[in-house]
């Protein structure tokens, strides 16, 4: 029986490694005989610390205790991302999980907000949302059959870590080594597995053979770029950034459920609050900003005693132009990347893995199964791609020559329709395989300083009377429930207190 289970090789470790060794040991351990390689030589990215809330479903199919991860990772709670200089120097917003308001079924709730804001009858959108002000006053509790509209700040070696752990409890392999060789079946034309990977050479001779290969070998893409010469798709015309700078640092002070997204000259600054630290980095484009300079900023604008030195990154925002070729699946950095200005490169690594498995051969690599897995990929990634973009190019700033360029820049079609439906008439959609919804949209325009010109016709027919109570109620109710949660870091001790501390 068990020379008849198919054989998956993963490739490196990390993140994007061990959650995809965890799933398939954990749900599928029956039927694959699951190896992973990994070098304790090679380091990984790992700065990956914020998440959001897509999160709980993986957690939830491997069954994990929130409680137990938060933990064993140093975890805090996120209730968004607070955008701070984006729209303009010293003008700032939070982008929130969760919902805001009510719709109908003709319109969403910005339309009956613009009215009420139109005739002084609406506070700040944020009212509207419990998340949203649970951020904002550092509140914040997960109750029995309460929405899970939050996400995590954690450490991405320890949650890599924790997985490992799940990973090996059903059966997954690890293997240390480097990989010396990818061995290709022989390139014949009438064979089937024309240039399929075979097997896998280590510096120590050992060789590993398989049917289906994982390439988690991050920015390398050892098995589907650099052996398969799969082809990428650079992005940078509208995603300028291309380095990073990152450290960790003490912590100064209570931790916020929120991370903080601080806009610069010639890119951005993160700061995410863990239970014992602060994780720390500088995005920017080398353009506009040295090595060095950025290194000078970055020590400048932390808070705290340094922890590590700061560590550069060279990236290239853009993606494979197939991320399942052959017999070959990139998941993580191997596939592409999207800087973590909306942290949703756990996201992507998490979306992968469940499609995998959705479409996992019974035998032999199903071509159709492929093109599907690609085409929702690629569709998946031009959503996150255009909310990003989003943040540079609807802007106030025009202090710096970056800022200037992200305004000034051509952007994709898709997104210049969404632009111009919000602006024009405060529309805005969803469709199924996107990530962002559209209270996410509605924030980030708006909190950019996009407004739109008009609302929905159908709010007229609501007397101004009835739109005052209906705003207020849902103000109340949200201001209500936020009150009877309580702080933020007391829950956190309460709840899930690092095993570091």
């Amino acid at each position: 029986m068990q020379n008849n289970k198919q054989r998956v090789v993963i490739a490196g470790g990390g993140t994007a490694g061990w959650m995809t060794a965890a799933a398939l040991g954990k749900l599928m351990g029956k039927q694959l005989d699951v190896t992973l390689i990994e070098s304790d030589e090679i380091g990984t990215v790992g700065v990956g610390e914020a998440t959001i809330p897509t999160l709980h479903l993986y957690h939830r199919l491997l069954n994990i205790n929130e409680a137990d991860m938060m933990a064993a990772t140093n975890a805090t709670f996120k209730l968004g991302i607070m955008f701070e200089n984006w729209r303009d120097v010293g003008k700032d917003y939070l982008h929130s999980f969760g919902f805001l308001g009510k719709d109908c079924w003709a319109c969403g709730f910005q339309h009956f907000w613009l009215k009420g804001r139109e005739m002084g009858l609406a506070s700040d959108i944020g009212d509207y949302c419990a998340e949203h002000l649970a951020a904002r006053e550092g509140r914040f509790a997960a109750l029995a059959g309460q929405d899970q509209n939050h996400a995590y700040h954690f450490d991405a070696s320890l949650y890599a870590k924790f997985l490992r752990g799940i990973a090996e409890m059903h059966g997954v392999k690890r293997i240390e080594g480097k990989i010396a060789e990818v061995q290709q079946h022989v390139f014949d034309q009438q064979h089937p597995q024309n240039g399929f990977i075979k097997a896998l050479l280590l510096e120590s001779g050992q060789l590993l053979e398989g049917d289906l290969f994982i390439d988690c070998t991050g920015f390398r893409g050892l098995l589907i770029e650099q052996t398969l010469m799969t082809g990428y798709d650079d992005w940078t015309h509208w995603l300028p950034c291309d380095s990073a700078v990152a450290v960790q640092t003490v912590s100064t002070g209570t931790p916020v459920p929120y991370t903080r997204s601080i806009s610069h000259p010639a890119g951005w600054q993160w700061r995410i609050p863990l239970q014992s630290r602060v994780g720390n980095g500088l995005v920017y484009c080398s353009k506009y900003l040295s090595d060095m300079d950025a290194k000078t900023l970055l020590k400048a604008n932390v808070q705290g005693e340094m922890l590590t030195e700061p560590r550069l990154i060279k990236f290239r925002t853009g993606t494979r132009r197939k991320h399942w070729n052959k017999n070959c699946i990139a998941i993580g950095l191997s596939s592409g990347f999207l800087e973590p200005l909306e942290s949703t490169s756990i996201h992507l690594i998490q979306r992968s893995i469940i499609r995998l498995l959705q479409m996992m051969p019974a035998g032999a690599v199903v071509q159709a199964d492929v093109d599907e897995y690609n085409l929702q990929t690629k569709i998946e990634m031009e959503n996150i791609r255009d909310f990003i973009i989003l943040h540079y190019k609807v802007t106030e700033r025009d202090d710096s020559a970056f800022w200037r360029h992200c305004a000034a820049m051509e952007i994709p079609p898709s997104l210049a329709h969404r632009i111009e439906m919000f602006g024009e008439a405060g529309k805005v959609y969803k469709f199924a395989q996107e990530l962002f919804g559209e209270s996410s949209w509605i924030q980030v325009m708006l909190g950019q300083g996009l407004t739109p010109k008009q609302h929905h016709p159908i709010v007229d027919l609501m007397p101004q009377s009835e739109l005052a109570q209906f705003l207020g109620n849902i103000k109340t109710n949200v201001a209500r429930q936020v009150q009877a949660w309580p702080p933020h870091y007391d829950f956190v001790q309460h709840y899930c207190k690092s095993r570091m501390m």
